[in-house]
């Protein structure tokens, strides 16, 4: 399996060291899901899982809920609603999403909410290994906790910008882009980051310990806590084999969740940092703030068949940004159609490639989703075998195991 890495910048082989591929995609904020832009995202990395899967490669794959963060409060405060009632209304909707699309499940599914004591004493092993300081904070009884970045890069193998290849200038701009604070009075380094946000009236807050005053976690810490704590961590090299997401979220946050891995531990995160791209939509990036969405749930609602939508995603390689338009799906049904055809025909012609194994387009099929996830390859190798006359019946198994979409009902 060859995988683009960010740190890299290359596409190379997913290495296994304990005969195991970790796979850790970063959740959802759950206050708007799921629109289009999740779901290219879930899609690229459950394309990702099934590759490994279907390669005999056993995968553990685990995947957050931001849960308690600034923007679903925001969201709650202005719906005059319960944020912790919205948190699990659009949990519960995002999970109903990614099964009407056929993603499968993760092997650990861990809310924010869920891990506050493993990071509340994270937080606490950082104060006492010299990589975290606090911050006076007029509107709060106890002071926030920072990370201090530069004593990360100067005692372990962290470097910033090593993964996003960005310059001073770009880290900077993305650090307030993503809800920095390089200005706050008190902090050693302008791109440090909150480790833990003391308790605020009117604001969710947890009782810690070991130095740790009441509050809530920031964003990068919680992603660290929960990958190294819901995987099996490798005896040696990197952590983890594979950190997964957005591409918007290649800086800060992934940049800034392997800092906090390597104070944690001394290690480096991450085998693979990898990203999908951006879904636009009139013109501009599909995003909560702007409110221009496309909602799977409305798609579905609407009688589209969520196996069009999962295709429609898929004819886009993964790692590009692309533009939805109505006609995508359209085409989408289309093409489904065509294939359902097809596997129709091939069931009751029971046709197989005389004297092989497995048929030449299988194999084309297993080849382009080793090579870096090539759906957009492999769409068309499917859209030539519904053209057949009497298409092998074996590629039906692959569509299904591969690409995610069953050709059969029963």
């Amino acid at each position: 399996m060859a995988l683009y890495d960010a740190e890299t910048d290359s596409v190379r082989q997913v290495t296994t060291p304990d005969g195991v591929a970790t796979l850790y995609v970063c959740g959802i904020t759950p206050y708007d899901a799921t629109h289009l832009g999740h779901a290219a995202t879930y899609l690229a990395f459950d394309t990702l899982n099934r590759a490994l899967r279907q390669g005999g490669v056993a995968v553990r794959f685990a995947e957050n809920i931001t849960d308690v963060d600034d923007p679903l409060l925001e969201r709650a405060e202005r719906d005059q609603v319960d944020w912790q009632q919205l948190a699990q209304s659009q949990t519960d909707l995002f999970r109903s999403d990614m099964d009407q699309l056929r993603v499968i499940a993760p092997d650990a599914f861990v809310r924010v909410q869920d891990a506050i004591d493993e990071i509340a004493a994270a937080v606490a092993q950082l104060l006492r290994d010299g990589f975290a300081y606090s911050v006076t904070t007029p509107d709060a009884v106890d002071d926030d906790i920072y990370l201090d970045v530069q004593a990360v890069q100067a005692r372990t193998p962290y470097e910033l910008g090593a993964i996003s290849h960005f310059s001073p200038e770009q880290l900077a701009a993305a650090f307030v882009e993503f809800g920095g604070d390089p200005d706050r009075p008190g902090k050693r380094s302008p791109l440090d980051p909150l480790l833990w946000r003391a308790a605020r009236v009117n604001e969710p807050s947890w009782q810690a310990a070991d130095g740790v005053p009441a509050g809530r976690p920031g964003w990068h810490v919680e992603c660290s806590v929960i990958a190294t704590g819901a995987l099996p961590v490798a005896a040696e090299g990197t952590l983890i084999s594979i950190q997964g997401g957005g591409r918007d979220l290649l800086y800060p946050h992934h940049e800034m969740s392997a800092a906090h891995a390597s104070a944690l531990t001394g290690r480096e995160f991450a085998g693979h940092f990898t990203h999908a791209g951006l879904v636009a939509y009139q013109g501009e990036k599909m995003s909560k703030s702007l409110g221009n969405l496309v909602l799977v749930s409305q798609l579905v609602a609407a009688g589209h068949d969520p196996m069009a939508v999962r295709l429609a995603v898929l004819a886009h390689h993964y790692r590009s940004s692309w533009e939805w338009f109505a006609t995508d799906l359209d085409a989408a049904q289309a093409r489904l159609s065509r294939w359902l055809a097809a596997a129709q025909r091939a069931e009751v012609s029971g046709s197989e490639e005389s004297g092989s194994k497995e048929s030449v387009v299988r194999r084309q099929l297993r080849e382009a989703i080793a090579n870096d996830l090539d759906t957009p390859t492999m769409i068309e190798v499917v859209d030539a075998w519904a053209e057949l006359e009497n298409p092998q019946a074996d590629v039906i198994e692959a569509v299904d195991a591969l690409l995610g979409v069953p050709l059969l009902t029963s």
